[in-house]
């Protein structure tokens, strides 16, 4: 063998050059791997390199696709040693032991996650593996991929093994055979060289880039050529475990890497591509670590941790690099790479492309693979800063973020590797660095507090970094880490990583300052603020979530005292750099403060969970005094915001102000600033505390007892709404107990009871709403919805749940959830409320619904103030927040406050007065301890160091009584003239504690004294000087205007100031009466329910009793101010005071509401208005349609017109009309005659196809007509419209035309975006606003003339058949030109136009008159069905028309007849004389009519009335009716006879002639079926074999069928007779319709006992029965001879239509889903991006794609056009939506799959199972079958062709 083999090579040579064949190569092949397995196996090895190397090597394959072609072929061969490749591929699957399934896919994939299932929140699962596990009444939903991903069946890790599917739930390896060493033997050969050939292509392709701009270009063609390699990869990886195993050694084995790709060596192709690998490396600012120690020292000497600029001057644009402080073991994270391995080079390349995606799919691929695994993570994090810098460089940023997380997904969810790569790769390390170097890159100077001298940085949001979210598959893999606990756990121990995440936090601590602008609006709005608030909640909240999740039992103490130490020390580096004194600098406000946020939420969980003291991890006062003040000015500002003072900041800053309390924020936001301030509140000293917050809103100047003040910091018109902020403020923050004590399970109830106060909410909604962190997955893209079992728990106990209600004509409903009354009784809590809403609104909307709730109950019936709600006990390490209800300060505040509110001074109202007594109430039931009334009553004055109150105890503080107040004021206000009271002593030093002159409080001077002795003075001094305001640092010197001094008498203590504001709110004097003089058990039990919901004084009266409980002295004053009479206090009509509260704001207020009643009136008027208009006839419809169908005795039919309101008949020369919507139609064409209805098929067997339809079996008739018989006659034998008839539909009103047409040239002069389109006519009905687009003149009628016409006349038969003939010769002449005969002339043009061409032209001649002629007949055909369809198809209900007044077919018959009368048949033709004449047959054309037998009697019928001369007379039409009723029994009698057997047939036969002599044989259809048996024997018309025979042959059976042959036309004409001489319809049973109606035409000459009643008995015949049948079956007999096939199937047949019907859907929708989404279009044969399917007849159509457009039409307007007439229904796959198209308009219509809770899932964002909602699916059904989605939808827009 071994010489054989050498001789061989040379001629391999040649031919591996020159392209060998297919035979050739396996031979070498099969060759190579016998040598290989021989003893000379190393020759063949060397001679198997050098063949790949020819047949790899890079020029071979830049040659373009042959040549790659050839190399993978050669590869295939030899894998496989010459043997078939499918072969080699079976058998290498054979040794497969996949557990786990592995499948990877790509962004918009649709995949499952099962909660239930999973152990990370990151599982995902393929359909497959989904549907073939079992996960029935589990919490999953289906989502669609962003970034790709990888399914996680069989791996434990992540998943639990219930949830594995069945083909990954044995566990194989156990029973897979060994894999024989010659199987793989040539793979381990080829494939390193192939994967080498591969990185040198990369290699080869890669060209460093000029000025940073990558060539995407070449790039892209590499990838391109490159594509088929790394296909082959991929498939190899589907092969299996044994393949993989393999592929892992080669890509991972650094041996292989060594020798063929170090570059040494003789081939000169390697060394060159060695070289460009060298610089690849260096371009990215990596080399090899022994080139980096040289650079490595040099910058070490560079690197101090703080920030310099350079050359100090380049200000703050300009920034340098903040150098950390470990710079040493950064460098190595930031810049060394050296790889080892194949798969090493491959990521290299894989990132330096940026992430191609099938290269990313190859590398996911063998994740199966264990060992893989662990290197592949291993060397993915080796490559992270890498990744990083390449990342900040892409320009496709987005779609390379969604690549990286679709692989580091895979590889950080699995907790076991996670920590091994922590603890060998040092993760943490790596990540925290890289995002710490992402984010320098974009720092700029902070200009918080000290723009000068600030040292802080903190990031840009305006980079596109931050702008672009493109930190976010870092932050995300970080986040995704911190999940695990054992890597938390590292994290959290580790200082040094705490130093650097505090360092990294504190970058985005201040960011996106806000400046408020006082003098002009700012030129340009920055939405930065959206970067901002992203950028806070993913890289600074979401790992502190994170990292908190780990922190709840006592052992983690530790973690917390860390996070808290070192948070602590980054702020206090805050304050120093940013100069941070004690007064936060003016009109400066940022949202965002993460490092106060860390610390909180700690400390939060240090308590709560972790049992730690908090005193041991606070800070000393002074820290605290600073951490209060960023916060508290977050909250000022958010009420200064809300007050408009920010309004020259644009909208842009009340979008901040709204995010910051938004669900998915407030959790990381506002709660936890409030939280600090309470902790704050809670250990500072409450005066300095309650000052400060007063000063913060600016209102400080306002708590004067002074009726006028001056505010130097505060416009007077801001004032009212900054003091209700702050008072706001005060109550939230002493009422709030989210962190102070309340469990998870309460929070979660009180935020569900929030939100359901708001408004009702769906399921889905209030689960976006609630995003409690502590419900929540820490990774917020991995498409989790936070689900958790106490939510649905708490949700059923506090909520009922409302099914989804479906109005006619309204919107559809959701199901929603409504709070249960014991709910809105007990736990409505206002607070809660306005601590979440964004919008204002939203409390009203709460207070609206609890006025409601306490009306309809019977609980209050006024209007009510928000209640007062028992709070959750303080958590004791808070108690000291109850402080701040007993301190001086406050007590100074609320005397002062209801003091004013008494006395009506300005800028106060009832909101005010509301939070006030709210503040009073907190401090009655947290009072610190009952007071001893003894000592009480002894010393009391004595005691009083302080002129205001004695203490700090509110409960005695109440009753303490103020005489006088010295007051500064300006010298204009009213209080100067007064002399001081003899009382007073002049110097006003000493008397002030005597008289008890009380200071006017200055709450700055107390709060400067209390800060750190800033201000420093003694208690002397601060009791008579005023600080003057102008110490404020921002008000300008010298505004302060004069002020004087003015001692004001007060004589009030707070329990007189609130009995006497009870008399004031009751309007009467002495209205309160101490409730317990009745009743002393009310003092034992003060919770009395009748106090708990109420208004003002109830308020009062709950208060004055809670003081009296707590304090028998209380109790005491209380009854005795209630003895003494008090006058009412201002002497004024209590109604000028109210007027006065009343300013403008609440007038505004007031007018407002009026405005918002009167439209809501309308609305609703409209509303009803348009559903009577719908369905029933309202009584204020139109007086016009009453007079048209009712016999009055008026001379004329009067109308009013609804544009200029004048009434009057219409005339020639002024018509009125009727407002129309004129629509194509083909509803009626849907029609089958099965009474299953269809399908929409979701296999590939249930086909749909359209023979069955009405319309389709019509055409068929009418083309089959016009092959045998001559065309104009064709033409009326049957009508058309079955598909884009014309469907005509009024709302009843009436305009006249010349105002309709001045009213449309104003609509086309309106700017306004309209829905419609005016050009095309379009317009809604000025009264009514029904969409319309024409009009249609009413003929002017004489009523009087219709009663006579309705007088029975008695004449003959025969002489009733010759009037209407000679009246139908008349010639239909022009009518004399007239504006009437205009507006019909260009209403039928709508009427043509309103079609498509190819509805209309049925002729063989095109343009022929005869076209028109049928066109118009049959929209009175289309009319007539359509109406009947909508009464279900039958006339058994009669009554008026359905829609009575609305209907217009009277004036529509008028058009159609004026215009058909134009054309005159020709007398030899009229079919009046076939019917009614027996005639000569005179056949000489070559084409003949068509037969009397085949013509369709309805349209006969149609035609005959439309040319008669109008107005027609009700003889001559019953007359018309008799004589077609003939001819239709014969139809029948021929049909059935074709029906019957031959033996049958002649029993018929004989029978018939039998009888045919007796009296009344012409009236029995015995004999007449015996007729025309015979009569169509003669031709050969029964000699084909026979087809469907009629089982039962018995008497009963042919009356019936005979009745349900006729029964149709019946129909029809008594729709008719109806709308052309008004009557009523008789109501029916099913069974006694034909009767009925019969008699209602005067069919039935005396009505007959029902017994003996045959259909015959109606029959009148104008000439003698037998004649008339011999001729018209004579016809018959002469078209039988020339076309025996035809005869039969051209008898017009039994028409047994079922009503049109949508498709029928299936329940679940998931059935449609799997079917279609995947499935390709017919026409391109590409999966669409937006498949959808349409309802009418299930055709699959893509949905705005432009593969399928035609002539500017895409697909779905196409396809509305051709089936529906221009009206589509189609299901949008994706979107489980249903999108209407109603010619150039479409609409969303909405779902008719809703999920469990009732909701729909547009766009299946959740995932969730849906099912089929019936009532819907029959509204949709409704509005299609009744033409209404114009008038009911409201939403249209035009499509421009483009769905």
């Amino acid at each position: 063998l071994a010489p054989g083999a050498a001789v061989a090579a040379p001629r391999l040579r040649i031919m591996a050059g020159t392209g060998a064949s297919g035979r050739e190569k396996r031979a070498t092949a099969t060759r190579l791997k016998a040598a290989l397995g021989g003893e000379n196996g190393a020759a063949a090895a060397g001679e198997l390199r050098a063949l790949l190397e020819r047949v790899l090597a890079p020029a071979a394959g830049s040659g373009g696709g042959e040549a790659a072609g050839e190399a993978l072929e050669w590869c295939r061969c030899l894998l496989s040693g010459g043997e078939p490749w499918d072969g080699f591929v079976q058998a290498v699957r054979a040794y497969d032991p996949a557990t786990l399934c592995g499948l990877v896919w790509t962004a918009n994939f649709v995949a499952y996650r099962c909660r239930t299932c999973g152990i990370s929140p990151c599982m995902s699962l393929c359909a497959e593996c989904f549907h073939q596990g079992e996960h029935a009444g589990h919490d999953y939903n289906m989502f669609r991929s962003q970034a790709g991903g990888a399914c996680d069946c069989g791996d434990g890790n992540v998943m639990r093994e219930a949830g594995f599917c069945k083909r990954h739930r044995i566990k194989s390896n156990s029973n897979v055979p060994c894999v024989p060493k010659d199987l793989l033997m040539m793979s381990e050969l080829v494939l390193p060289q192939f994967i080498f050939s591969l990185i040198q292509h990369l290699r080869e392709g890669y060209n460093e880039p000029a000025l940073d701009l990558p060539s995407e270009k070449d790039l892209h063609k590499i990838l391109q050529v490159l594509e088929p390699h790394v296909s082959f990869l991929e498939d190899l990886t589907k092969m299996g475990g044994a393949m993989r195993s393999v592929l892992t050694q080669v890509l991972t084995s650094q041996q292989f890497y060594k020798d063929l790709s170090s570059g040494v060596g003789e081939n000169a192709c390697a060394k060159k591509s060695h070289e460009k690998y060298l610089i690849a490396l260096k371009g990215s600012g990596l080399a090899f670590p022994e080139d980096k120690l040289a650079c490595g020292m040099e910058e070490q000497g560079a690197g101090t941790s703080t920030l310099e600029d350079q050359d100090g001057s380049q200000g703050v644009g300009k920034r340098k690099r903040v150098k950390l402080s470990s710079s040493t073991k950064d460098q190595s994270i930031m810049d060394v790479l050296k790889h080892k391995c194949f798969l090493e080079e491959l990521l290299f390349w894989t990132i330096k492309y940026e992430f191609p995606q099938k290269m990313v799919t190859f590398l996911l691929n063998m994740l199966p693979d264990q060992d893989y695994k662990v290197a592949f993570t291993k060397t993915f994090v080796q490559h992270y800063a890498f990744i990083m810098k390449t990342l900040k460089k892409s320009h496709e940023s987005d779609t390379m973020s969604n690549r990286i997380v679709h692989i580091s997904v895979q590889l950080f969810s699995n907790e076991e590797l996670a920590r091994q790569v922590t603890e060998e790769c040092q993760l943490l390390d790596i990540m925290v660095t890289v995002l710490l170097y992402m984010m320098e890159s974009c720092l700029i100077k902070s200009e918080l507090q000290d723009e000068e001298n600030s040292l802080h940085v903190v990031v840009n949001c305006g980079e596109a970094l931050l702008k672009n979210n493109t930190y976010w598959p870092l932050v995300s893999d970080f986040i995704n880490i911190l999940s695990h606990q054992s890597v938390a756990k590292k994290f959290l121990e580790d200082h040094g990583l705490l130093v650097t995440w505090m360092n990294f936090v504190s970058f985005f601590q201040g960011m996106n300052l806000n400046k408020r602008e006082l003098n002009e609006h700012v030129e340009f709005e920055s939405q930065t603020y959206y970067a901002a608030f992203a950028a806070e909640l993913e890289a600074c909240a979401q790992p502190m979530w994170g990292l908190l999740s780990h922190c709840k039992v006592r052992e983690t103490q530790e973690y917390t005292r860390n996070v808290v130490r070192y948070c602590l020390e980054a702020l206090q580096d805050w304050f120093d750099a940013i100069n941070f004194v004690d007064e936060p600098a003016p009109n400066q406000v940022t949202f965002h403060l993460p490092l106060h946020r860390y610390f909180a939420m700690f400390l939060s969980k240090a308590v709560k969970c972790q049992e730690l003291d908090l005193d041991t991890i606070l800070p000393d006062q002074e820290m605290l005094m600073k951490l209060m003040i960023h916060p508290l000015q977050i909250q000022a500002s958010l009420s200064e915001i809300h007050s408009n003072m920010w309004v020259r900041n644009g909208l842009q800053i009340k979008g901040q102000a709204m995010t910051y309390v938004q669900s998915h924020f407030c959790n990381s936001m506002i709660d936890p600033d409030i939280y600090l301030l309470q902790v704050c509140a809670s250990r500072l000293d409450p005066d300095y505390f309650i000052s400060s917050v007063f000063e913060r809103f600016k209102v400080v100047d306002l708590l004067t007892m002074a009726s006028q003040h001056q505010n130097t910091v505060l416009d007077s018109e801001h004032e009212r709404s900054m003091l209700e902020g702050a008072l706001t403020f005060l109550v939230l923050l002493l009422s709030l107990r989210l962190h102070l004590g309340m469990t998870d399970d309460e929070i979660l109830r009180a935020e569900m009871v929030a939100q359901l106060c708001m408004n009702d909410r769906t399921h889905s909604s209030l689960l976006d709403l609630i995003s409690l962190e502590y419900f929540k997955n820490p990774n917020p893209k991995s498409g989790i919805i936070p689900g958790s079992l106490s939510f649905e728990s708490v949700l059923s106990a506090v909520a009922d749940f409302k099914a989804p209600v479906f109005e006619p004509g309204g919107s559809m409903q959701q199901g929603m959830y409504t709070p249960k009354a014991e709910v809105w009784d007990k736990e409505f809590d206002p607070v809660m409320v306005i601590l979440r809403t964004v919008y204002r609104r939203d409390v009203q909307s709460a207070m609206d619904r609890y006025t409601a709730f306490l009306k309809q109950s019977g609980k209050f019936p006024g209007n009510p103030w928000p209640p007062y709600k028992k709070r959750t006990p303080l958590h004791p390490s808070y108690k000291g927040l109850v402080k701040l209800l007993h301190c001086k300060t406050l007590h100074i505040v609320l005397f002062t406050l209801l003091y004013k509110i008494l006395m009506d001074h300005q800028n106060l109202s009832e909101h005010v007065l509301c939070m006030v007594l709210y503040l009073i109430e907190l401090g009655l039931e947290n009072s610190p301890e009952r007071e001893s009334d003894e000592e009480e009553s002894t010393g009391g004055q004595e005691r009083c160091h302080d002129s205001w109150f004695p203490g700090s105890n509110l409960v005695s503080n109440m009753r303490h009584f103020i005489n006088y107040v010295r007051v500064r004021v300006p010298e204009t206000a009213p209080e100067v003239k007064k002399e001081p009271p003899a009382s007073t002593s002049s110097d006003g030093l000493a008397s002030s504690q005597n008289s008890g002159t009380a200071q006017v409080f200055s709450l700055v001077a107390e709060r400067r004294k209390k800060f750190q002795e800033i201000i420093n003075r003694n208690a002397t001094e601060a009791n008579q000087v005023v600080r003057p305001k102008a110490s404020m640092k921002w008000s300008a010197p010298g505004a302060t205007p004069q002020l004087t001094t003015a001692i004001l008498e007060v004589k009030e203590s707070m329990l007189s100031l609130l009995i006497k504001l009870h008399h004031k709110l009751s309007g009467k004097q002495n209205s309160y009466y101490p409730p317990w003089l009745d009743d002393v058990d009310v003092l034992i039990h003060p919770e009395v329910p009748r106090y708990s919901h109420g208004d003002g004084m109830t308020a009062v009266e709950r208060i004055l009793l809670k003081a009296a409980v707590q304090s028998r002295l209380n109790k005491r004053i209380i009854e005795e101010i209630c003895r003494k009479v008090t006058p009412p206090v201002p002497p004024k009509k209590i109604s000028s005071a109210e007027k006065k509260t009343l300013d403008k704001e609440e007038r505004r207020q007031k007018a407002r509401e009026r405005q918002q009643k009167l439209l809501a009136e309308f609305a609703s008027r409209q509303k009803s208005f348009m559903e009577t208009a719908m369905d029933v006839e309202s009584p204020d419809a139109d007086i016009a349609m009453e007079i048209a169908t009712s016999e009055q005795h008026v001379s004329e039919a009067i109308y009013d017109c609804v544009i200029c309101g004048q009434s009057g008949p219409s005339t020639e020369d002024r018509p009125t009309g009727l407002v129309v919507l004129l629509q194509a139609s083909s509803v009626l064409g849907q029609c089958r005659n099965s009474t299953e209805p269809k399908k929409l098929p979701t296999t590939e067997e249930e086909q749909i196809y359209p023979w069955d339809t009405c319309a389709a079996l019509h055409d068929v008739r009418l083309t089959t007509l016009q092959r045998y018989f001559k065309d104009s006659s064709c033409l009326q034998a049957v009508s058309i419209g079955w598909e884009g008839g014309v469907y005509v539909q009024t709302c009843g009103h009436t305009l006249h035309i010349d105002c309709h047409k001045s009213y449309m040239e104003s609509l086309r002069n309106d700017q306004v975006l309209q829905g419609f389109s005016v050009d095309k006519g379009e317009f809604t009905c000025p009264l009514c606003r029904q969409f319309a687009n024409s009009v249609l003149p009413c003929y002017p009628g004489n009523n009087v003339e219709r009663s006579l016409w309705q007088s029975h006349s008695n004449k003959c038969m025969q002489d009733l058949v010759q009037e209407v003939e000679d009246l139908q010769e008349q010639l239909g002449t022009f009518p004399s030109e007239t504006n009437l005969s205009k507006e019909m002339e260009s209403v039928m043009k709508d009427i043509k136009s309103t079609t498509q061409k190819k509805y209309t032209d049925y002729s063989k001649s095109p343009g022929s008159p005869d076209n028109d002629f049928l066109f118009m007949y049959s929209v009175a055909r289309t009319n007539l069905e359509l109406e009947l369809v909508h009464r279900g198809g039958n006339l058994c209900s009669g009554g008026a028309s359905t829609a009575g007044k609305r209907s217009c077919l009277n004036q529509l018959f008028h058009v159609l007849a004026m215009h058909m009368r134009l054309y005159s048949i020709d007398s030899a033709y009229n079919p009046w004389r076939k019917l009614t004449q027996t005639m000569q047959d005179k056949n000489s054309e070559q084409l003949p009519e068509v037969p009397v037998l085949y013509r369709d009697v309805s349209s006969l019928l149609l035609i005959q009335i439309l040319t008669m001369p109008q107005p027609l007379r009700k003889e001559h039409f019953t007359c018309i009716v008799k004589v077609l009723f003939t001819l239709l029994y014969t139809q029948a009698l021929a049909a059935l006879s074709v029906k019957c057997s031959a033996e049958d047939r002649m029993a018929w036969k004989q029978s018939g002639a039998l009888k045919k002599n007796t009296c009344n044989g012409e009236k029995s259809w015995e004999v007449l079926l015996g007729h025309v048996v015979s009569e169509l024997s003669m031709g050969k018309i029964y000699e084909e074999q026979e087809t469907d025979e009629l089982t039962v042959v018995n008497p009963d059976s042919i009356e019936c069928y005979l009745q349900q042959f006729c029964l149709p036309f019946l129909r029809i004409t008594s729709l008719l007779q109806h709308h052309l001489f008004g009557g009523d319809l008789p109501s029916c049973q099913e069974d006694e319709e034909f009767t009925v109606l019969a008699s209602c035409l005067g069919l039935l000459p005396s009505f007959q006992s029902s017994d003996e009643f045959t259909s015959a008995s109606c029959l009148d015949w104008p000439v003698p029965a037998f004649d008339m049948i011999s001729q018209w079956c004579s016809e018959l007999a002469s078209f039988a001879d020339r076309h025996p096939d035809q005869v039969k199937a051209l008898l017009i047949q039994e028409p047994k239509w079922d009503l049109p019907r949508l498709l029928q859907l299936p329940e679940n929708y998931n059935t449609i889903f799997q079917y279609y989404h995947r499935k390709t279009c017919t026409v391109c044969t590409k999966v669409p991006k937006d498949p959808a399917v349409c309802l009418v007849c299930g055709t699959f159509v893509c949905l705005k794609g432009l593969c399928c457009k035609q002539q500017s039409y895409c697909e779905c307007v196409l396809h509305s056009q051709n089936c529906g007439a221009g009206t589509g229904i189609f299901l949008l796959i994706n979107a489980s939506v249903i999108i209407i198209i109603r010619g150039h308009r479409f609409c969303l219509w909405g779902s008719v799959y809703l999920d469990a809770h009732g909701e729909e899932d547009r766009d299946l964002r959740r995932g969730k199972p849906l099912y089929i909602c019936k009532e819907r699916y029959k509204v949709l059904e409704q509005q299609w079958v009744s033409h209404t989605f114009d008038h009911i939808n409201k939403r249209w827009g035009p499509h421009y062709n483009g769905l």
